[in-house]
């Protein structure tokens, strides 16, 4: 296991080309997600926006919609910026997990292939401040990677904690290993850090979108 950061800074030359050709969906799912999001949609929340693929396909369809982007990746910010020198975008380089994302500030807020490395109780108290963070009737899209069966969830996140306790992996660090949710948690999630509504739309292999109104 690496460090998160750390897993991500030493892949940023060939992110993009391995998002958009070796994991399945991906391609088709940034432009979906850019699909869904709102014509009147004015303010964005990137969480863990990386080099910006999926802003990529959101500035074809919104091109002056105002981005705050959070990643733990300076260098893949830096990327992003380099792609988009001339959006109006605000790139904060931390966690998501810790920064502030402000009260009823957005009209969307998007993450696509971030959260499945994360538990249960960490992601309803992290969509809890998403839904804080929207405006009335605003729209969180989750692009993730999800599973069907609960016995792969359940396999995945024992596989996690038996790694983390040989590698003695302090509890407060994020490392990078995949814990996918089976679609029917992540969208019990959501509506129980109080999104009104959740439902996928969208799914190729296991690269699975949601759409959750505030």
């Amino acid at each position: 296991m690496e460090r998160m950061s750390d897993f991500f800074a030493a892949r940023v030359e060939g992110y993009d080309e391995h998002m958009l050709t070796e994991v399945e969906g991906c391609r088709e799912g940034y432009i979906k997600m850019a699909q869904m999001i709102p014509e009147n949609c004015r303010k964005l929340l990137d969480l863990g926006c990386g080099t910006g693929l999926e802003l990529d396909e959101i500035f074809k369809r919104l091109p002056d919609i105002s981005v705050t982007g959070i990643d733990l990746t300076q260098s893949m910010l830096d990327q992003l910026m380099k792609k988009h020198p001339d959006k109006d975008i605000k790139l904060i380089c931390g966690s998501y997990f810790d920064e502030d994302l402000g009260n009823e500030e957005y009209d969307c807020a998007v993450s696509f292939q971030t959260m499945h490395h994360f538990s249960h109780e960490l992601k309803e108290t992290l969509y809890r401040r998403i839904r804080n963070a929207l405006k009335d009737g605003g729209l969180y899209i989750e692009c993730d990677y999800m599973v069907e069966n609960q016995a792969d969830e359940d396999y995945y996140f024992s596989e996690c904690r038996r790694i983390r306790k040989e590698l003695n992996l302090p509890e407060n660090e994020f490392y990078h290993y995949d814990t996918p949710c089976t679609i029917s948690n992540q969208i019990a999630i959501l509506k129980k850090a109080g999104f009104s509504s959740a439902e996928m739309i969208f799914r190729i292999e296991n690269t699975t979108i949601i759409l959750a109104y505030k």
